[in-house]
C-alpha cells in the first residue's frame, strides 16, 4: 500500500479524505490493525500549545514623513526593545525581549515580566501599540525622533518567524536542592517538591513523525491560528539524540523553524507568557498534518503517552552542564497521572503545555482538511535526520588574545 500527497489532496478536494487526530488513530489502529488503518486513513493531525522562547516577529512599519532610518537606531514597542540591524523600517521583536528600565527585569523572585511575547499577542489582538524611536539622521532619512501608535492592520508586513518551535521531546525539570529556584521550566520547589514538563506527548507533531519522513521544508501547518510553513530545521536540532521503540526520542531531539503571516493569526493561539522570577516568552499553537503515505508512517502515528519516555533532570545542579546526569526516565502517561516517583518519593507533576489546547488544534486542523480548506504540501527539502550526524554542541569557549 502506498499513497502520494497528490492523491490525498485530490480526496481532500472531493471531500472524501479520511482525517483523524493523533489521539484517535491510536484506538483505530488497535481495533483494525495497522495495515487496515493505513489503507483507510489519509491524514493524521497533531497539535501542541506550549511556551516557545525561540519565537519572534518581523515588521515593516512603513515610512514616516519626513523619513526616519530605524535601522541602526533605538526602537521600542510598548517600551520593549526591538532589533533594528536591518533596513530602514524593518524591525524584529523577540518573544523574550524585556524593557530596559523595568525594575521587574532584575528578576526578583515573585515578579512577573511584560515583554516581547505580550506585545505580539496584543498586536494580533488588534490593540494599538506605542512605537518610539530615535535615529542619528541622514541626508535621505533626516528625521531623528518618532513617537506614534501603530496597529497590525496598518503596517505593511507582520511576519511571525520562529527559530525553534515544537521540540521533539524535552526534560522533566526538578530541584533537589534545599531552596526554591526560578527557571524557564517554572518555579521548582526544593527537595523534589514538584516536577514540571512541557510536551503534548502523543499529540506532539515530531513525536508522530520521529524520523521526519513527511515533515520537511515547505510543509504547510497550523500556526498561531492561521496558516504557516516549516521554513527550516530549528536551532538546536538534534536528530541523533537517544531513541527508543519505534524511533521515539528519549531526549530533546528535532526542532522546527516556522514562518507565517501574523495578520492571519489569533491571540488565543499566540499568548504572551511570564515565567515567574525568570522572564517572558510566547506560548505558540502549532498543528502539523501527517499524510499517511504508507503503513510505516501510520505505525509512527500510533505512538502513545505510555511509549514516550523523558529524562528527569535536576535544574539546581545538573542542568547547567551540557550532559547532565539524569535522575531517571518517566513516561508521558506517568507525568499526566499527576505524580511520578523519583528517588523513592512521590513527586507531583505539572505541565507547561496544554494538552486540551493541543487537542483543540488537532481538531481544528482536521476540520479544515475535511472541509477542503487546507491542502497538504510536498516538502521541498527534508529535515536533517539521524543519518546527517548533526548533534547539538556546546559553545567552544576560547581565550581572546590581544
Amino acid at each position: 500500500m502506498a499513497k502520494t500527497i497528490a492523491e490525498i489532496n485530490e480526496k481532500i478536494r472531493k471531500g472524501k479524505a479520511v482525517v483523524v487526530t493523533a489521539e484517535e488513530v491510536i484506538n483505530i489502529a488497535k481495533e483494525k490493525g495497522v495495515s487496515r488503518a493505513a489503507e483507510e486513513i489519509d491524514v493524521v493531525t497533531t497539535g501542541t500549545f506550549s511556551p516557545m522562547c525561540g519565537s519572534g516577529a518581523f515588521f515593516n512599519v512603513g515610512h514616516s514623513r519626513p523619513r526616519i532610518k530605524l535601522g541602526g537606531g533605538k526602537v521600542y514597542l510598548n517600551d520593549v526593545p526591538v532589533y533594528t540591524g536591518t533596513a530602514a523600517v524593518d524591525i524584529f521583536l523577540g518573544a523574550t525581549a524585556l524593557p530596559d528600565d523595568d525594575p521587574r527585569n532584575k528578576f526578583y523572585p515573585g515578579e512577573f515580566n511584560y515583554g516581547g511575547g505580550h506585545v505580539i499577542e496584543e498586536l494580533v489582538a488588534g490593540k494599538d501599540i506605542i512605537l518610539t524611536a530615535t535615529a542619528f539622521g541622514t541626508d535621505c532619512y533626516p528625521r531623528k525622533k518618532l513617537e506614534t501608535l501603530i496597529n497590525i492592520k496598518d503596517i505593511n508586513e507582520a511576519i511571525l518567524f520562529n527559530l525553534r518551535n515544537a521540540y521533539q521531546n524535552y526534560n522533566v525539570a526538578v530541584n533537589i536542592s534545599n531552596k526554591v529556584i526560578y527557571t524557564y521550566m517554572g518555579v521548582l520547589k526544593p527537595n523534589l517538591g514538584n516536577a514540571d514538563y512541557s510536551t503534548a506527548g502523543q499529540l506532539s507533531p515530531l513525536l508522530n513523525d520521529p524520523y521526519y519522513k513527511t515533515i520537511g521544508v515547505g510543509t504547510k501547518i497550523f500556526l498561531g491560528g492561521g496558516i504557516g510553513y516549516v521554513a527550516w530545521h530549528g536551532t538546536q536540532h538534534n536528530p541523533t539524540a537517544l531513541r527508543g521503540d519505534n524511533g521515539v526520542p528519549r531526549r530533546g531531539a528535532g526542532t522546527l523553524a516556522v514562518i507565517g503571516d501574523l495578520k492571519q493569526m489569533k491571540p488565543e493561539w499566540l499568548v504572551g507568557t511570564s515565567m515567574l522570577g525568570y522572564g517572558c516568552t510566547l506560548t505558540v499553537g502549532i498543528g502539523v498534518p501527517i499524510p499517511i503515505l504508507s503503513e510505516e508512517i501510520l505505525r509512527y502515528t500510533t505512538v502513545s503517552d505510555a511509549g514516550i519516555l523523558a529524562p528527569v533532570v535536576d535544574y539546581s545542579e545538573a542542568y547547567p552542564q551540557m550532559k547532565p546526569d539524569i535522575l531517571g526516565e518517566v513516561s508521558c502517561a506517568e507525568l499526566k497521572s499527576g505524580f511520578i516517583k523519583i528517588q523513592g518519593k512521590d513527586v507531583p507533576t505539572a505541565s507547561l503545555s496544554s494538552y486540551p489546547k493541543a487537542m483543540e488544534i488537532a481538531s481544528i486542523l482536521k476540520k479544515w482538511i475535511e472541509k477542503g480548506e487546507f491542502l497538504l504540501t510536498e516538502p521541498v527539502a527534508p529535515l536533517p535526520g539521524v543519518e546527517s550526524g548533526i548533534t547539538f554542541k556546546p559553545l567552544k569557549e576560547r581565550p581572546i588574545v590581544e
